[in-house]
């Protein structure tokens, strides 16, 4: 405090004998009290000239106030003005997500992803806005080495981001494309990881009911990465329920379609058709059509190709009962009985959670901003952030307060309903898939960024039908880095977001 009052002269009476102490600690000098000095305390003037010389101010000196405002600053100001834009990796009706390098400040010159939502757009729907903020506060609360990383919230007067890790490895669905199907190794592998990742959400209260291939990313190295929280359902413990309609439909388990209450166990049958898609090249239940799928989801007969090991055919048995009670992982065991079960015998859980066993599949990069795991129909376009001119009414922006955050491992270094419009997804062009592919409804590719439209109580036999979204025009700027491997969508296979049907990080979850 001494320090402080950025004044020249000798310190007031009273204060300076703090100082001094202080300054004694630091420099080691021995301070003496006369007797009958009638309490009269040194001057900061005589307490400089008993500093051994090295020590002493040289000429005019000047008090300064050390304080936190003047020595730590806090945690840094974060807003769009700290980040390059340097490509799109999707987009949707609310907002968009981008490749971004950070410019100033910690983490400068590092690349991650950054999601953008229109507030005007989610605040017109109380559903929309606080399954927003739910999607937040669970990438806020939720660190696990297989879950996505929320780095930075902040917001704006009209638009809300997301800073995120930047997983560059792409979507599980594209390696699902190349591939057609997977060795029963490599899928044991990926299910390895996603069954950590669902048993941890799960402790935590948290029912994902969105598994699918196009919202598991991949990272550098080549582990799984769960992305877009937008269809998760917080306190959910023990015994309570919850009654949603939404969910991606190939994969809804058979209690969300009927409306009678589920719980963590429809995660469970979501990897169990997951674990199908992945070893025969499509989901257990296909039609052409919404109804029909619904309808094999209810009573169809689950049918398990003949090069299937015993242990795989055992496990989707176990994943896919109609009744969750009886489901593998449906009871209190969760995660802990999926582990124990025969398929998963070579899995050492402990190196697996440590990320120390090599991936099957290593994304090909070039750089930390290789964007070539993405779609080109994004990647090509122009990066523009569209100017912040939307306003909200103030009542309506109080349902933003608190969004702002910062990743403690930031500030260590600095220190140093929502009801969804359940979708179709878009099926894989492939000869071997013994399935009749779904005929995809047409959705913008960053469909499942946004939060979708609320549905009304739907009857199985008529199931509402989703309004399309106009693609935005794409304009390729100069000098774009070509597309490595050739790939090129299939016609027919929009990418879906989020709530409407897709990896969050495609679009990184514009919703």
């Amino acid at each position: 405090a001494e320090l402080g009052r950025r004044r020249r002269g000798p310190a007031r009476p009273g204060e300076s004998g703090a100082a001094a102490a202080a300054m004694a600690g630091v420099f080691d000098i021995d301070l003496e009290t006369e007797e009958g000095s009638d309490g009269d305390e040194p001057d900061m003037c005589s307490l400089l000239t008993s500093l051994p010389i090295s020590f002493r101010p040289v000429g005019h000196y000047e008090e300064i106030e050390i304080s936190e405002s003047s020595v730590n600053n806090g945690p840094e100001r974060i807003g769009p003005h700290c980040f390059e834009l340097l490509r799109v990796l999707g987009k949707g009706g609310y907002g968009k997500v981008f490749q971004v390098r950070k410019v100033q400040g910690t983490n400068a010159g590092k690349i991650f992803a950054m999601k953008v939502l229109k507030k005007a757009k989610i605040a017109c729907n109380a559903k929309d806005t606080a399954h927003t903020k739910a999607e937040r506060n669970i990438l806020e609360a939720i660190k696990h080495p297989f879950i996505v990383d929320l780095i930075y919230a902040f917001q704006t007067g009209g638009k809300l981001y997301l800073i995120l890790e930047c997983l560059s490895g792409g979507e599980l669905f594209m390696q699902l494309e190349r591939e057609g199907i997977f060795l029963e190794d490599t899928a044991c592998f990926y299910l390895s990881e996603i069954t950590l990742a669902l048993g941890h959400l799960h402790c935590n209260g948290i029912i994902y009911r969105d598994l699918k291939p196009e919202n598991i990313m991949l990272n550098s190295q080549g582990h799984i990465k769960l992305t877009d929280f937008g269809l998760c359902k917080e306190s959910i413990h023990e015994g309570a329920v919850t009654h949603t309609f939404c969910g991606t439909i190939e994969y809804m388990a058979p209690e969300i379609l009927m409306r009678s209450g589920h719980n963590r166990a429809v995660d469970w049958w979501s990897l169990g058709a997951l674990m199908y898609d992945m070893l025969t090249g499509s989901p257990p239940f296909t039609a052409e059509n919404r109804k029909k799928t619904i309808d094999k989801i209810l009573k169809g007969k689950l049918v398990l190709p003949p090069y299937l090991t015993p242990d795989a055919r055992d496990l989707l048995k176990k994943f896919l009962k109609r009744n969750p009670s009886q489901r593998i992982g449906g009871g209190t065991g969760d995660a802990a009985d999926v582990q124990k079960q025969p398929f998963f015998r070579q899995v050492n859980w402990d190196e697996l959670l440590a990320r120390k066993l090599d991936p099957p599949f290593r994304p090909c990069l070039q750089s930390d901003d290789d964007v070539s795991q993405f779609d080109i129909r994004f990647t090509r376009q122009t990066p523009v952030d569209s100017p912040d001119d939307a306003s909200i009414s103030e009542s309506a922006n109080q349902a933003f307060l608190g969004f702002t955050y910062v990743a403690p491992s930031v500030l260590e270094s600095i220190k140093e309903g929502f009801s969804f419009q359940p979708k179709v997804r878009s099926p894989r062009r492939l000869n071997s898939s013994p399935r009749t592919p779904v005929s995809p409804l047409k959705f913008s590719p960053f469909e499942a960024f946004k939060p979708s439209l609320a549905v009304e109580p739907m009857e199985l036999g008529m199931p509402p039908q989703p309004e399309g979204t106009a693609p935005l025009p794409i304009k390729t700027p100069t000098g774009t880095k070509k597309q490595k491997g050739g790939m090129v969508p299939l016609p027919g296979q929009e990418t879906q977001l989020g709530p409407a049907g897709g990896s969050p990080w495609r679009c990184l979850a514009c919703r």
